[in-house]
């Protein structure tokens, strides 16, 4: 069965352009598209896809309120964002709203595959682009000591922190770590329960205040 996806796009030729894009693959399935956030959350509520591709600046709603919304209406719906905005509260508001992803515009349709692809798996995609100007900002206004539970992690499960953080999947981090992917998921509960967090989102929030992302 193909990945189902709804594309949300206030951009006439930035949306029929992914939709011809993803079309091609048959692995995907472009099931409906919208021009505004109201429409974009009637029709995901309706057909249910399994990726609902959102841009932020819509009439009528924000992508990031549609998403937020999903999460309650139609949680089966993972959320991706498809965005210009570089920007580090857009991109953590988003993050609270329980997106799964966040691809800048301007990345190849290479990545935009593999972030749905990745996204479907169960796991968070982020554009490399956006996760560096995130560290960098944070380095520079951000000097906060790390939290006195964070020193409860072993130097293993910092590893896999800083790795999960960067954006990589299970499957990734147990090929550099040289471990299996079993492994990364225990590891990754553990710190999970350690630090308090729910999710991916949490976790790179937590890495990137308290300046964990170096090197």
């Amino acid at each position: 069965m193909p990945i189902t996806i709804f594309i949300a796009d206030d951009h006439v030729i930035l949306r029929e352009g992914v939709v011809a894009i993803l079309g091609k693959r048959p692995e995907f399935e472009v099931i409906g598209d919208a021009k505004d956030g109201q429409a974009a959350l009637e029709g995901i509520c309706i057909l249910k896809p399994d990726i609902a591709l959102l841009d932020v600046n819509m009439p009528k709603m924000d992508g990031v309120t549609v998403a937020q919304i999903i999460q309650t209406r139609c949680p089966e719906t993972k959320c991706l964002i498809l965005t210009m905005h570089t920007e580090d509260q857009i991109f953590f508001d988003a993050l609270q709203a329980g997106v799964a992803g966040y691809v800048v515009k301007g990345a190849g349709s290479r990545e935009l595959i593999d972030a749905i692809k990745i996204v479907y798996a169960g796991e968070m995609y982020i554009s490399p682009s956006m996760t560096k100007m995130l560290v960098t900002h944070h380095l520079q206004n951000n000097q906060t000591a790390p939290p006195r539970h964070l020193q409860q992690l072993t130097n293993r499960e910092l590893e896999v922190m800083h790795l999960l953080a960067k954006g990589m999947t299970n499957r990734e981090i147990a090929a550099q770590l040289f471990i299996s992917p079993n492994t990364v998921q225990t590891h990754r509960s553990h710190i999970m329960e350690k630090l308090e967090l729910n999710n991916r989102a949490d976790l790179i929030r937590y890495a990137v205040q308290h300046n964990l992302l170096k090197g």
